[in-house]
Parts: C-alpha cells; sequence; structure tokens
C-alpha cells in the first residue's frame, strides 16, 4: 500500500540533518504533487533579555528568518515542487511545531532531521524526540 501524502511540513534550522530532511521532503512533495510549507522557529532563547525585550531586534531576526527561508522556497520550486509556502513561530521548535503549527497547517506528514544545530537540541532525544512522540500525524525523522 502506498499513501499519498498532500500537505508535508518540514522544519529546517541550516543543520546537516535538516538538509537532508528538505530534501526528502522535496522529493516526496514532488512525488505525491503535494503541497510542501517549510518551517523554521525563531527561538527566543538564543537571544538575551536585552535583545527578546527589544521588539526592533526581534522583529530583525524575523526578517532575516523569513529572507532565508525565502531561499529554500525558491530551491524547492526550482526543484519542480509547485506548492510551496513557508511559515515562521516564535519559541521552543519541538513544542511549536507540534502545538501551533501543525494544528494551523494540517499536514499528513512532518519530515524533520534528527539531529538539531544549536546547543542541548543537537543530541537526538530532545525536539525531534519530541515531536516523533507527540505530532498527531506520521513523523519521518531523517538522519
Amino acid at each position: 500500500m502506498s499513501t499519498k501524502f498532500k500537505r508535508i511540513l518540514v522544519g529546517v534550522d541550516d543543520s546537516a540533518d535538516a538538509l537532508l530532511a528538505f530534501d526528502y521532503a522535496i522529493h516526496q512533495a514532488k512525488q505525491d504533487n503535494a503541497e510542501l510549507i517549510i518551517t523554521s522557529i525563531l527561538e527566543s532563547d538564543d537571544m538575551n533579555v536585552f535583545q527578546a525585550l527589544s521588539k526592533d531586534y526581534v522583529h530583525g531576526e524575523r526578517h532575516d528568518l523569513e529572507q532565508h527561508l525565502l531561499k529554500y522556497q525558491q530551491q524547492a520550486q526550482s526543484a519542480g515542487v509547485e506548492k510551496v509556502r513557508t511559515m515562521i513561530a516564535e519559541g521552543e521548535p519541538g513544542e511549536t511545531i507540534v502545538k501551533e503549527i501543525i494544528p494551523h497547517v494540517q499536514p499528513d506528514l512532518l519530515i524533520i532531521g534528527s539531529l538539531a544545530k544549536k546547543g542541548i537540541a543537537k543530541h537526538f532525544g530532545s525536539q525531534a524526540a519530541y515531536m516523533a512522540k507527540y505530532a498527531p500525524i506520521s513523523v519521518l525523522v531523517i538522519r
């Protein structure tokens, strides 16, 4: 039995595993003619207290992330994915994707890398494990 997905969500953070997940998501979206939603999370714990309190700083960080995600969107479109959009949220990546993005986007599949780019989260057992355990949809973890 082959499952055909209609809407695929992929999380990106520029880590090597996330880039592999992104490539896999492109392949799956093309194969299924699915919509691809590319998401990245602006993590407030990466900012010091003064940066977090500065609306200009947070706005600048968000703008930079939006511009960066546009490159992912263009790459997916150039690869042949017809329906591509991006989404940014703020918070802890695993929890934000599971509790905010998935209910809003309603994807059939979440594709994520097993290792994150930064800090403690770079060890499998944190963000990827949280999403695999608590997401109400199928989750594909890429290494």
